[in-house]
């Protein structure tokens, strides 16, 4: 018996479990048989304030003080280092230019637009010829992942919480005001239960009466490829265009692509779709003078999204003690920080932990009617 169970122990129900440990005894309930293997073992792995809408942004920037200084024993290095994000534009998305150009102006550290003519000094494989502007977000900074993902978990364990892995959730019910959740590793009962479960959040609610949200996962292929020979691409920011068609970015002496793909699929152990590698391939060669010719290693993670693509955080207007923490659509790892204390201030019934951020707009009472629970 504890006091709060977090279904999902990847970055997100780590973090929620790290900040609700400060309250009371936390079991996580990882389905995998090591945490954070799905979604956040495969992001791309970048702290932008730039990305996402108006409430994203809001949660990312929310994050930065703990991501820039964690607590003291969190982690033995800096979670955070500079990289920057070069963002290109082809003729004819003159418009999607310029708005992404006047929001980025209002980050912390505001975009800047170049000449184009300036391209290859920050990348020297842009075809210049093709694009007609192009800005840096100076801002954006690579994110060490792992690092932060076992802090979270470790803070849990530190605390005296448990991470049990193995433990797919098979039932979930309420009973005398405490769920009851039989998973493969046991039956494990609680008061409150956060519900982080990824791509397979919406199934869980189902599994406890609540009514699911209409999450979609949507599959994203990323590979490794080669620099150019002789060249060192360690310094260079990551690439984009404006139409977000493509990215590549240095990644351990290497080059990581993606053709940002977002293909619906069911909740699965996602892998790379052959169409999709052929196409960031042929895009990175239409942007850019790099030849792949191999691929070094492909993978695929999930991206689950909310029918708005705003992450939904709260308790379900149905089930007391049922907390959504869900639909983090790619953001996950770059606002952990913040949607950790929200969903705890949620779980706990404490006042909004994160000034700047409009629960309202998390809210999970935005896509459901109260109904009484089974």
């Amino acid at each position: 018996m504890g006091d709060f169970l977090v279904v999902g122990a990847g970055m997100a129900g780590a973090a929620a479990g790290y900040f609700l440990s400060a309250f009371g005894d936390v079991t996580l309930l990882e389905m995998e048989s090591a945490p954070g293997y799905h979604s956040t073992g495969r992001s791309a792995a970048l702290f932008s304030e730039y990305y996402g809408n108006p409430t994203v942004r809001a949660l990312t920037a929310a994050s930065r003080a703990f991501l820039t200084a964690p607590p003291p024993g969190f982690a033995d290095g800096p979670l955070l280092s500079p990289r920057g994000v070069l963002t290109l534009c082809p003729a004819g998305a003159e418009d999607d230019f310029a708005a992404m150009l006047a929001d980025g102006l209002s980050a912390p550290v505001p975009v800047r637009e170049i000449d184009v003519a300036e391209v290859t000094e920050y990348c020297p494989i842009v075809r210049t010829g093709r694009y007609i502007r192009a800005m840096v977000k100076p801002g954006a900074m690579d994110i060490d992942v792992d690092l932060l993902h076992q802090g979270f978990l470790r803070g849990v364990r530190a605390r005296g919480g448990t991470v049990v892995t193995g433990a797919r959730v098979r039932e979930l019910s309420r009973d005398g005001g405490r769920w009851r959740a039989a998973t493969d590793a046991g039956v494990f009962t609680a008061p409150v239960v956060v519900d982080a479960a990824g791509a397979w959040a919406d199934e869980v609610a189902a599994l406890a009466g609540v009514r699911p949200l209409g999450l979609t996962p949507l599959r994203r292929t990323a590979f490794l490829a080669d620099p150019p020979d002789g060249m060192d691409a360690a310094r260079w920011p990551m690439v984009t265009d404006v139409a977000d068609t493509f990215y590549l970015k240095p990644e351990s002496g290497r080059l990581l692509v993606s053709p940002s793909d977002a293909t619906p699929v069911p909740p699965c152990d996602a892998r790379p779709d052959d169409l999709d590698v052929a196409r960031a391939v042929e895009r990175v060669r239409e942007a850019t003078t790099l030849r792949i010719r191999s691929v070094r290693h492909a993978w695929a993670g999930l991206r689950t999204a909310a029918p708005d693509d705003t992450p939904v955080i709260g308790e379900a207007p149905d089930a007391p003690g049922f907390v959504w923490l869900a639909g983090l659509s790619g953001y996950g790892v770059q606002t952990s920080a913040a949607v950790g204390r929200i969903a705890a201030a949620a779980a706990t019934r404490t006042p909004p932990a994160d000034a700047g951020v409009d629960p309202a707009a998390l809210s999970p009472t935005r896509f459901q009617e109260a109904r009484p629970v089974r």
